[in-house]
C-alpha cells in the first residue's frame, strides 16, 4: 500500500490503467507534427504549395507559413512541458514520492505550497489548489489560440487584400478599349489568386494549429482529471487536505 502524507491510496492499478495514455504525450505530438508535414510535403510534390506561393503577389501566404511554423514549434516545447508535468504527476501518485524529490515541475508549487497553505484556509484545499494548477498550464496555451486566431485575420485580410488588386483596374477604366481586355483579365486574376490563395493558407493552417492544442487541451484535462480523484480519494482518509 502506498502512502502519501500519511494517506493510503487504493486502487493504484485503476490509476496507472487510466492514465498510461497520458504517458505518451510528446510521442503523439511528435507524431501528429509529422503527419502535418508529410501533408505539407504531398502538397509541394503536387506543386499546389509552390502555385499558392508563386501567386499571391501580396507575400501574405508567406507571413502565414513562417508564422505557423513558429507555432508549431512552440507547441512541440508546450507538449514536451505537458509530458513532463503527466510523468511528475505519476510518479508522485503512483510512487508516493515526495514533491521535494521530484524534478522540477509546475507540480511541485501545486504540492508543496500551494496545498500546505490552503489547507489553512476555509475553501477546499483540494480544488483550490487544483485549480490553480489547472490555469498554470493551459495558460501555456493561451498563446498558440491566440497565434490560430491572427492566422485565420491574416487569411481574411489577404481576402480583402486581392479584392482590392482585383477591383482596382476596373475604376481606371476611362473608356472602352478591346486591347485592354486581356490586360484587364491578367490583373484581375492576379487579384482573385492572392484573395483565394492567402483565405486557403490562413484557414488551413488556423485549422492546424487548432487540432494541435484541442489534442493538448484533451490530455490536459485528463491529467487534472486523475489529479482531481486520487487528491480527493486522499482526503477522505487524511482530513488535512480537506
Amino acid at each position: 500500500m502506498i502512502e502519501f502524507n500519511g494517506a493510503s491510496w487504493p486502487d493504484i492499478g485503476v490509476f496507472m490503467r487510466s492514465s498510461n495514455r497520458n504517458k505518451h504525450v510528446f510521442p503523439l505530438a511528435l507524431l501528429l507534427l509529422g503527419l502535418i508535414v508529410f501533408g505539407f510535403f504531398l502538397l509541394g510534390q503536387t506543386g499546389l504549395l509552390r502555385l499558392a506561393i508563386i501567386s499571391d503577389k501580396s507575400m501574405i501566404s508567406w507571413v502565414i507559413l513562417a508564422i505557423y511554423a513558429v507555432a508549431s514549434a512552440y507547441w512541440l516545447r508546450v507538449a514536451w512541458l505537458l509530458d513532463s508535468e503527466c510523468r511528475l504527476g505519476e510518479k508522485l501518485l503512483i510512487t508516493g514520492s515526495s514533491p521535494s524529490a521530484l524534478e522540477d515541475g509546475e507540480i511541485l508549487a501545486f504540492m508543496d505550497s500551494e496545498l500546505e497553505f490552503l489547507a489553512r484556509s476555509e475553501e477546499s484545499a483540494i480544488d483550490k489548489a487544483l485549480e490553480h494548477y489547472a490555469e498554470t498550464l493551459e495558460n501555456r496555451h493561451a498563446s498558440g489560440q491566440f497565434l490560430a486566431d491572427l492566422l485565420l485575420k491574416l487569411g481574411l485580410l489577404g481576402t480583402i487584400i486581392g479584392f482590392i488588386l482585383m477591383l482596382t483596374p476596373i475604376g481606371e477604366i476611362k473608356e472602352f478599349d478591346p486591347s485592354l481586355i486581356q490586360q484587364l483579365l491578367s490583373t484581375m486574376s492576379g487579384g482573385m489568386a492572392v484573395a483565394l490563395y492567402t483565405t486557403l493558407a490562413g484557414l488551413l493552417t488556423s485549422s492546424l494549429l487548432k487540432i494541435q492544442y484541442y489534442f493538448l487541451d484533451s490530455v490536459l484535462v485528463s491529467h487534472v482529471n486523475e489529479l482531481t480523484k486520487r487528491f480527493t480519494r486522499a482526503a477522505e482518509i487524511d482530513p488535512i487536505l480537506s
